[in-house]
């Protein structure tokens, strides 16, 4: 099954307290004098639940995710009169919670996470048994790979970015991402084999 349907969010795609967000974003800002345009605005509405999913496959926790896909919308908020018109909305969006994720990273100078299987459980509405554990089994073995491949692999393949795209957000080139990508693939392959062969000769 693609990346992408792994980590679609479930049910409402919308959480209403981000939307709520924006709108208190807005007011903030008109009552300093400012505005931003109605373009921008919807382009950060429309950019929500993609930084959602992102943020879940980042962080391993929803309630993070959501404090991480906030911050995002509020240093992008702030930030407004930096973003080029004319360039992607989404690609500037990604760099931003990306550099955030990983400044957080740094500054408590731990690993993500996810043993009680939450981040897991609560990406998707699943259809039955076989569908949760081949979900849990996708995400601890992505948690196998460097983060540098995860991090692309997930761009290209559970975001639908282009390679070009995901360079600009990674801040590498393309040939890169490419590269990246192709290995996190082939060892995602592997090693959700290596799982496989494990849970059938445990049932034997």
């Amino acid at each position: 099954m693609p990346l992408r349907d792994y980590f679609e969010l479930p049910g409402d795609r919308m959480p209403g307290r981000l939307s709520r967000l924006l709108t208190a974003f807005e007011s903030a800002l008109n009552a300093r004098g400012e505005s931003v345009t109605a373009e921008f605005r919807d382009g950060l509405m429309q950019a929500l639940p993609a930084l959602r999913t992102f943020a879940l496959s980042l962080t391993g926790d929803a309630t993070r995710a959501d404090d991480l896909v906030q911050e995002t919308m509020l240093r992008a908020w702030t930030n407004h009169h930096r973003f080029e018109p004319g360039t992607r909305l989404i690609a500037w969006l990604f760099t931003i919670q990306r550099n955030l994720f990983y400044s957080e990273i740094r500054k408590r100078k731990r690993e993500v996470e996810d043993a009680d299987g939450v981040h897991a459980a609560g990406l998707t509405a699943l259809a039955g048994q076989d569908d949760a554990v081949a979900l849990r089994s996708l995400y601890e073995t992505l948690e196998h790979l460097p983060a540098t491949q995860r991090d692309a692999l997930l761009l290209v393949g559970a975001e639908g970015f282009t390679y070009e795209e995901a360079a600009e957000i990674l801040a590498c080139r393309v040939g890169t991402v490419k590269s990246r990508v192709s290995r996190a693939r082939t060892q995602l392959a592997a090693l959700l084999g290596e799982r496989r062969d494990a849970l059938d000769d445990a049932a034997a």
